[in-house]
């Protein structure tokens, strides 16, 4: 071995070394920032899928409102209804001067109503 290859073996050696370690640093980034890509990419599909249920979620809150709004629409139409029924019941009696009568004609016009399709 020649002087000048004496010297430049350490030399030699520790470029070696260093490229090694390099080499290994750089693998070892590139598999972290591959991992973060994919919890990035796995964090993304989570939200997106949440947000879609979210809007499932409000789309069926939505029906269930127009349901329940048509619901109280048709139970405030047969209040009404009862109502004015109970205001027939109550006025003017059905045959003027017997109560009985009337109170027997009334329940009579009642129970045709009930039995009526």
């Amino acid at each position: 071995m020649t002087p000048a290859m004496q010297a430049l073996a350490p030399a030699l050696v520790l470029s070696l070394g260093c490229n090694a370690g390099l080499g290994w640093a750089w693998l070892h980034a590139r598999d972290a920032a591959t991992r973060t890509l994919g919890e990035r990419d796995s964090a993304r599909a989570d939200a997106s899928a949440c947000s879609d249920g979210v809007a499932d979620l409000r789309d069926l809150a939505d029906e269930r409102h127009r349901v329940a709004k048509a619901a109280q629409a048709a139970a405030a139409e047969r209040r009404r209804q009862q109502e004015a029924m109970a205001q027939l019941i109550l006025s003017t009696p059905a045959v003027p001067g017997d109560v009985c009568a009337s109170a027997q004609a009334r329940v009579d016009s009642w129970i045709r109503g009930r039995v009526a399709p």
